[in-house]
């Protein structure tokens, strides 16, 4: 199997171009002991991706050339934003993991007043750089051509957690894994069927979704005060890592 790298290059790739990879994907390349002359496959996030072929191989540098274009388009019809309670121990990597090779385009990892996993400072931003590493990973493996965008955490509480329900710009919605259920800005929407409905119709859509202990009435609240309107995810309890992935199937599914 072709190797897949993303490049997170200043400029987008072109054919014909002679490129010094980034330090991760160099490792990436040496690990599986490419030699030159070796095809591998790279995309940057702008579209499509790129054959190429290592021209140099150094101790800890590799040169690659770029070849053909292939205008490959594997990303979901809906722009998804994930805006989440971030589940405890290692079950946000898997649900980051996870998230990426649904297709999400957004996520945003939320402190809410039930997390039970609280980061601030240093140790949240270095949460978010391994997350989006985690997501780098997801979509060279699950031959995405874009890599989901994670933002800096913040608290559910701030005036812009849900900059989309705010302003009232495309599709937002919320998520709580302790009942199952979804809310939505799509007006007259009901169930699963509603969901895949959404993810045909494209567009911009946002899911909030709880921790562990779920959000609270006044979180509720907030969310229904920016429009939000309730959808059944079906009669059992999922888990906080459960819900929002079952939500983001049914519309990527659409």
């Amino acid at each position: 199997m072709t190797l897949r790298l993303f490049v997170d290059a200043p400029a987008p790739l072109a054919a014909g171009q002679v490129l010094d990879l980034p330090p991760g994907p160099a490792r990436h390349v040496q690990v599986r002991r490419l030699q030159p002359g070796d095809a591998l496959t790279l995309f940057d996030g702008r579209g499509g991706e790129w054959a190429a072929r290592v021209r140099q191989m150094g101790r800890s540098q590799v040169v690659v050339e770029l070849e053909a274009h292939d205008p490959v388009n594997r990303e979901a019809r809906c722009a998804v934003t994930l805006a989440v309670g971030m589940p405890a121990n290692d079950r946000m990597d898997w649900l980051v993991e996870k998230a990426t090779e649904l297709g999400v385009a957004e996520i945003r990892p939320l402190v809410t007043e039930r997390s039970v996993l609280r980061l601030d400072g240093e140790r949240a931003e270095r949460k978010r750089a391994h997350w989006q590493a985690v997501a780098v990973a997801a979509a060279e493996q699950c031959g995405r051509t874009q890599v989901p965008l994670l933002h800096p955490v913040r608290a559910l509480a701030a005036a812009d957690a849900l900059p989309a329900a705010a302003s009232g710009a495309g599709t937002s919605g919320a998520v709580d894994a302790t009942c199952g259920w979804v809310l939505s800005l799509a007006p007259g929407a009901a169930g699963a069927a509603a969901l895949r409905g959404a993810g045909e119709a494209g567009g911009a859509i946002w899911l909030l979704s709880g921790p562990e202990g779920g959000l609270t009435d006044a979180e509720l609240a907030r969310a229904a005060s920016a429009g939000a309107r309730p959808l059944s995810l079906g009669p059992r309890v999922l888990r906080a890592e459960t819900a929002p992935l079952a939500a983001l199937a049914l519309l990527v599914a659409g």
